[in-house]
């Protein structure tokens, strides 16, 4: 068997110290973030973006600076030069790079790699980053550092890129959070601690231990772990309390999840915007900054899946909300767990986990299934019916192979009809303002949907889908030489838009992807001229 990792590296010494300072940086940025002096420079826009600020690096310890703020007070541009004399501040990563549009994208993707690329951490004294012990892989732009779900997109690329240590670093790195911390947050930041991001973990070891017994076991302890952390509270459902973090009791008594996140404060990267949306429009406070959470947990944040009335995000309900994605994620992490403990020979628990995924499959097929819109929509257990929302997530049951094929005949009708676009898949068909609406593509999306297609034999629509998505990056790439966070997919002329902060370059999981669906392509390519052939 594969030698546990931790030990394998000779970094135990690096799992002790995240866990003795994840434990005071979290108390102490716990009451930094609820100062008068984090506050203030939120407030005041002392950066365009509220991320900067929390991922500066303060150059001494933080209530020290928080004390002298305290004795002077000082506002405007002098509050402006307060920060800049404490802190020293980040640029975003990938800035100074200068792109060659003579050469193809897929020669500048490859060219990207070592750009998005960080060495493994060195644990800096009040900095919000928590260290990993191997190199990754980020996103770009504003996002500096690891993010959970991006990553698995990534990894897509790198493989393709012959980075495939790359890939088994950033699985490692995610081994090494779910040891330290019990879960993988957000992302490698302090304030990302309340929350995770859709469960791709056990997606991740598939690609880099599916061919070896040995190598998948080292690995079957971290997923054990994170089903725990995703299924925490569950021995505490009952009627009258049918909800406990993320899991969520149905009257039938099975068992599905939701997103959620452990605070109900401002998101300390989005203080100013949760802050306004609050008190603007009169919320609850606790209750509206736990959804947003919620939001930001699930990846689309935001979209119309979370509003109440499908248009504004002053009705958002979260964790009243239990999402498709995140179920079939489950699935497939029951369903590995299984195999796992099949291949260990502990054929008891086997037997258990797979149990767990099939009464998991059918509470989809009950809960998730909507047969008036003939379509996999989520479910507002508060109100005990459909959402009503049409979105990509609705491809999940097709990618992991849940649905039966009178449904996935249905899906793929809606989605040629309704979803492909000029440029590709777009989200939602709702416009809202929003970044994870329409109309806006985002690189996930279109490989869970259009392998989800593939898998049922649609393969005309996948096709048509990945060369209109792949035209769509090169177009952008063309004439900006850039590959981004997401795209306009309706209007080919604009770019796209929404969301708290600029379009943001880079970009690791648009990057995966189009690598990705390019050897899709390529392959399809080749089928064809040997069938012309013969």
């Amino acid at each position: 068997m594969r030698v546990r990792w931790v030990v394998d590296r000779g970094i135990v010494w690096l799992l002790t110290l995240l866990v003795a300072c994840g434990q005071n940086l979290e108390q102490e940025r716990g009451n930094y973030y609820e100062s008068e002096f984090f506050r203030q420079v939120q407030w005041s826009a002392v950066f365009e973006d509220s991320k900067t600020f929390v991922d500066c690096i303060p150059k001494r310890p933080l209530m020290q600076i928080v004390a002298d703020y305290d004795q002077s007070k000082p506002e405007g541009k002098n509050l402006e030069a307060f920060v800049h004399a404490n802190f020293e501040i980040p640029a975003p990563k990938g800035d100074d790079f200068a792109s060659d549009t003579s050469k193809s994208m897929t020669a500048h993707i490859h060219s990207l790699w070592p750009v998005l690329s960080q060495r493994a951490d060195t644990p800096q004294p009040n900095s919000s980053l928590i260290p990993l012990p191997h190199a990754y892989v980020v996103p770009g732009g504003r996002f500096r550092e690891i993010y959970y779900w991006d990553s698995y997109f990534t990894m897509l690329g790198l493989n393709l890129s012959g980075r495939e240590k790359m890939t088994r670093n950033m699985v490692d790195n995610f081994s090494f959070l779910i040891d330290s911390l019990g879960f993988i947050p957000n992302g490698n930041r302090a304030y990302y601690a309340g929350r995770s991001q859709p469960p791709f973990f056990s997606l991740m070891v598939s690609l880099v231990a599916s061919k070896d017994r040995d190598d998948f076991m080292g690995y079957l302890d971290a997923m054990v772990k994170e089903y725990q952390f995703w299924m925490r509270g569950v021995q505490n459902l009952k009627p009258g309390i049918v909800a406990n973090e993320r899991v969520v009791l149905l009257p039938d008594s099975s068992i599905l999840n939701r997103y959620w996140d452990q605070y109900d404060q401002p998101r300390p990267e989005s203080y100013k915007e949760d802050y306004e949306l609050v008190h603007s429009n009169g919320l609850n406070a606790g209750t509206t900054y736990r959804h947003l959470r919620a939001g930001a947990e699930s990846g689309w944040d935001y979209s119309s899946r979370w509003f109440a009335d499908h248009k504004n995000i002053s009705t958002i309900h979260t964790t009243d909300i239990i999402p498709v994605d995140l179920n079939c994620l489950m699935y497939h992490l029951e369903v590995m767990i299984s195999q796992g403990y099949n291949w260990q020979g502990d054929i008891g628990k086997s037997k258990e986990f797979l149990l767990k995924a099939d009464r998991r499959k059918r509470a989809i097929h009950r809960y998730l299934w909507d047969d008036h819109l003939g379509f996999f929509v989520d479910y507002d257990f508060r109100a005990g019916q459909p959402t009503g929302v049409l979105s990509l997530a609705g491809a999940y049951p097709l990618y992991f192979r849940i649905a039966s094929k009178q449904q996935a005949r249905s899906v793929s009708g809606i989605l040629d009809q309704q979803f492909l676009k000029p440029g590709g898949f777009v989200s939602t068909l709702n416009q809202t303002g929003q970044q994870w609406d329409a109309p806006n593509g985002w690189a996930p999306l279109q490989w869970i949907t259009i392998n989800g297609l593939y898998n049922y034999g649609h393969f005309e629509l996948g096709n048509l889908a990945a060369q209109r998505w792949l035209d769509r990056n090169r177009e952008v790439y063309k004439a900006t030489g850039k590959m981004i966070e997401k795209y306009n997919v309706v209007d080919t002329g604009l770019q796209a838009g929404g969301g708290e902060y600029p379009l943001q370059d880079g970009f690791g999981w648009t990057n995966g992807v189009a690598l990705a669906l390019e050897k899709v392509m390529l392959d399809k390519k080749k089928i064809e001229e040997m069938t012309t052939k013969e």
